[in-house]
């Protein structure tokens, strides 16, 4: 039988002994101690290294920047953090091609900048963009405003390598954005929390930096109005690039568009919106208000709850409707900022008891009619309530894909949906 520092020593060896250390508090991953840290230089080291904590029955735990690490149900077993931090390349620019090939540790940032050079971009706005990793946002799926008019990470993501728990490295799709043939890999691993397998590397299609932007805001009376003005704006020909409601629990609610266009093209996009929406106070904003999902997570957070919601575009005003008729009786105040596609942030602050029950009643109420509510952050003192809510009828067939992929349960045991 192997002995536990056998196996310490075969991990060390794989990456090195300056970069295989002791796990320290600061790697805990919600609540849960690890017992070693792994950064391999590359996706054959990653693979050996997952291959090896497999075969010794270790779990284990992915980590990009670390920006989300406590998204998701706190994992079952922690063993080894195998972080992606030395995995920080950008492959491949084919700017003729409009397609990037890139390590999944590169921060999101320096990958935007390193675009930007040839006048492109990866139209996506997640969060933490100066720490956030390629891998991190795919693994969760992390999206924003651009969503609208360029849709989610799926619709992005054009190829990607695998790291499999018995040491494989699979890969799928291609390098063209037209390549659409075999098993869709990429569309699997997003959004999976890195259950099925460790990002390594990933392929997106691009788009160009656009010539000038412009944001514009207004206020309206109720959330019944903004839905109205969204349903509005989204039935039109215009040509807009984010569209957002933000609100909080004393009233004040406020609907934003963002243009992207030449100068002409947005004094065009301008009036017509302005004869679309009719007489309401407008004021051009900063780009700044696009980060208002982030800007939910900068107070503090001991005793708040922060959500990620999703609805249909029509049952916007419904949902915050519920929202509010549920929360202020409780005394529990809240802030929302929720993008014309339905997908919205959730935060709510109030006593612990309240916060509980205005959550699960909320999500019941959302569940019953086909929308969800899934828990990103919950006070120490809330860790019984629910993260994912209602598996609903995909279980059993994620259940099966998971066997498939990492039948030990090596890779974050327990994090994801069900507590796959």
């Amino acid at each position: 039988m192997i002995t536990a520092s056998a196996i310490e020593e075969k991990l060390r060896g794989i990456v090195g002994s300056e970069h295989f250390r002791a796990a320290t508090a600061g790697d805990a991953v919600s609540g849960m101690q690890p017992k070693f840290v792994a950064e391999p230089a590359n996706e054959q080291e990653l693979a050996t290294l997952l291959s090896t904590a497999n075969e010794a029955g270790i779990a284990v735990i992915p980590r990009g920047g670390g920006t989300k690490l406590g998204w998701g149900n706190p994992p079952k077993r922690a063993d080894l953090v195998v972080s992606t931090a030395r995995l920080k390349r950008v492959l491949e620019h084919a700017w003729a091609d409009l397609t990037v090939s890139v390590e999944a540790g590169c921060p999101f940032e320096t990958l935007q900048e390193k675009l930007a050079q040839h006048g492109q971009r990866l139209a996506l706005d997640g969060l933490w963009p100066q720490r956030a990793t390629i891998g991190g946002m795919l693994s969760t799926n992390d999206s924003g405003a651009l969503r609208l008019r360029f849709g989610a990470l799926r619709d992005l993501i054009i190829g990607v390598t695998l790291a499999l728990p018995d040491g494989t490295l699979a890969s799928s799709g291609g390098k063209v954005v037209k390549n659409v043939a075999g098993y869709d890999l990429p569309k699997l691993a997003t959004g999976a929390f890195g259950t099925l397998g460790i990002i390594t590397r990933a392929i997106f299609r691009l788009h160009p930096l656009p010539h000038s932007a412009r944001t514009l805001s207004f206020s309206v009376a109720s959330v019944s109005d903004a839905e109205r003005h969204v349903l509005a704006i989204q039935d039109s020909k215009l040509a807009h690039t984010g569209l957002q409601v933000r609100g909080d629990s004393a009233g004040q609610i406020l609907t934003d568009i963002w243009f992207e266009a030449t100068e002409a093209g947005l004094a065009a996009q301008e009036s017509q919106l302005r004869t679309l929406v009719g007489e309401v106070r407008w004021q051009q904003s900063e780009k700044g208000v696009w980060g208002g999902r982030e800007g939910l997570w900068l107070l503090p957070t001991e005793n708040a709850v922060i959500a990620k919601l999703s609805v249909l575009p029509s049952a916007i005003a419904k949902a915050l409707g519920l929202l509010e008729e549920i929360a202020k009786p409780r005394d529990v105040h809240f802030q929302y900022v929720i993008q014309a596609p339905g997908l919205g942030a959730l935060r709510l602050e109030g006593e612990m008891s309240s916060l509980k029950a205005v959550v699960e009643r909320v999500r019941s109420e959302l569940e019953s009619g086909g929308a969800s509510l899934v828990v990103l952050h919950r006070p120490v003192a809330l860790e019984s309530l629910e993260v994912w809510g209602a598996a609903g009828d995909a279980l059993a067939l994620m259940r099966s894909v998971k066997q498939q992929f990492d039948p030990k349960g090596t890779l974050n045991p327990g994090r994801f949906v069900g507590g796959i």
